[in-house]
């Protein structure tokens, strides 16, 4: 092997996915899982289902299937929970959501959504203040939330008979809050629990619950969730694997593609403007200013990392970067996203790209919340914990080693992920170098 370290554990039994929100999202995933398993509908998108991982030289042509490569948990041995402060079960949900075909994807499978209900959620409408529900905890109190929650936790797993269980947070943006003393350590975010400090939001509960209960976690909104210094040192200390944050679908995708072409032919960007119509929960929610605050600046990061503009001043030194995202019902979840850019080349000419995007929402991030899943729980059985960095192909603002800035670059990204998965299973990583095929033959040829 060309590391020090075991191969994962088989994916034995079975594996509970719990998902904090079960609205559009949760149940086009689920739909979606539960009609491949079928043979009903093919799980495209999804990495861990229809990706190949090429081994060794090109020349060797050795390219298996990523989910036969590695121990990936198979789709028939899933189970799902979720929690909701709305009460429908995952059949109703996703007939409101209006992403799937109701006589096409959700009638032939009605039963088996209608057994999925939601478990009442720990939700405080002040964090999200746009969205209503009955289906809640009592109470007040966040510690004695937190530890219902925990007992969801064990209450699934045992009714359930699973083996394991990992959580993606799927549900609603909160409200913007900043890391603050209360978020350094572990000591003092319980304190801050015990004490119903504001700064202890509904999504962190989910998170503590989680690692706790020794469960991987995701954060698939940008909320501050599990991104900070008490978290990390619970994830540590419980050996949890944890990964975050904002589920890179549609827009920020674009940007992540789009962005790396620039700085690779050192095309300079005076401006980039982003809008955004989608008339989904999720899009009501960001119409609250303090929620699409939330969101803003996890779409914000994106093209300063990824240009440098430290490095490139003269390229990049003072782009105008405005992102807006407007509700608009009548669209539903298919969103779309328009992109004005204004670049320059050589000799400072002008030039501009426009890019309209008409997107499925929830259709571009089920693949990634299983994806996420899968190989979360595939850490986890790896022994790894903490910050799971390589999983940042997935993300808008992925967690890092606080020394070093993120990755945003879809195709590096893609490359570590890739990587990652070789160096487990004990391959070779691949650096693309590929000198050996010209310097050999070069040989052969001067010998002649």
């Amino acid at each position: 092997m060309s590391n020090d370290r075991n191969a994962p554990r088989p994916a034995e039994g079975r594996l509970g996915i719990l998902l904090p929100g079960l609205g559009a999202v949760s149940t086009t995933l689920i739909a979606g899982v539960e009609l491949a398993r079928r043979g009903l509908a093919a799980p495209i998108g999804s990495m861990t289902q229809m990706g190949t991982i090429r081994l060794g030289k090109r020349s060797d042509g050795r390219a298996p299937a990523i989910k036969d490569f590695a121990p990936i948990a198979k789709l028939e041995d899933i189970v799902f929970g979720a929690w909701d402060p709305i009460a429908d079960d995952a059949y109703q949900s996703a007939l409101n959501a209006g992403v799937l075909n109701k006589w096409e994807h959700i009638e032939p499978i009605a039963d088996f959504l209608k057994s999925i209900k939601p478990m009442p959620a720990a939700f405080d409408n002040s964090y999200v203040k746009k969205l209503h529900g009955t289906n809640v905890k009592p109470g007040t109190s966040k510690r004695a939330w937190a530890e219902a929650l925990r007992e969801d936790i064990r209450t699934f797993k045992a009714a359930n008979q699973c083996d394991r269980l990992v959580m993606v947070w799927c549900g609603s943006t909160e409200v913007f809050i900043r890391p603050g003393p209360t978020h350094e350590t572990l000591e003092a975010f319980e304190k801050a629990l015990d004490a119903n400090d504001e700064s202890i939001a509904p999504s962190m509960l989910y998170a503590y619950a989680a690692l706790m209960e020794g469960v991987a976690y995701a954060n698939g909104a940008p909320n501050l969730s599990v991104d900070f210094g008490a978290m990390l040192e619970l994830a540590a200390k419980n050996r949890v694997p944890v990964a975050g944050k904002d589920f890179k679908t549609g827009q920020t995708l674009l940007k992540t593609v789009l962005a790396p072409m620039f700085k690779a032919r050192l095309l300079g960007v005076d401006g980039w403007y982003s809008t955004n119509i989608l008339g989904n929960r999720d899009g009501e929610v960001l119409d609250d200013p303090e929620s699409f605050k939330t969101k803003e600046e996890s779409k914000l990061g994106v093209l300063e990392h990824i240009l440098q503009p430290g490095v490139y001043p003269e390229l990049y030194g003072n782009i105008f970067h405005k992102v807006r995202i407007n509700y608009y019902p009548p669209r539903g979840d298919e969103k779309e996203g328009w992109d004005n850019i204004d670049i320059k080349g050589w000799l400072g000419y002008k030039m501009q790209i426009k890019v309209d995007f008409l997107c499925r929402d929830s259709i571009l991030a089920a693949p990634i919340v299983l994806d996420l899943a899968l190989f979360l729980d595939l850490a986890q059985r790896a022994d790894l914990h903490g910050i799971q960095e390589w999983l940042s192909f997935y993300l808008k603002s992925p967690m890092h080693a606080p020394e070093v800035y993120p990755e945003h670059d879809l195709f590096i990204q893609q490359t570590k992920l890739k990587n990652t998965l070789r160096w487990l299973m004990g391959e070779e990583p691949i650096t693309h170098l590929g000198m050996d095929y010209y310097l050999e033959k070069a040989e052969e040829l001067a010998a002649t």
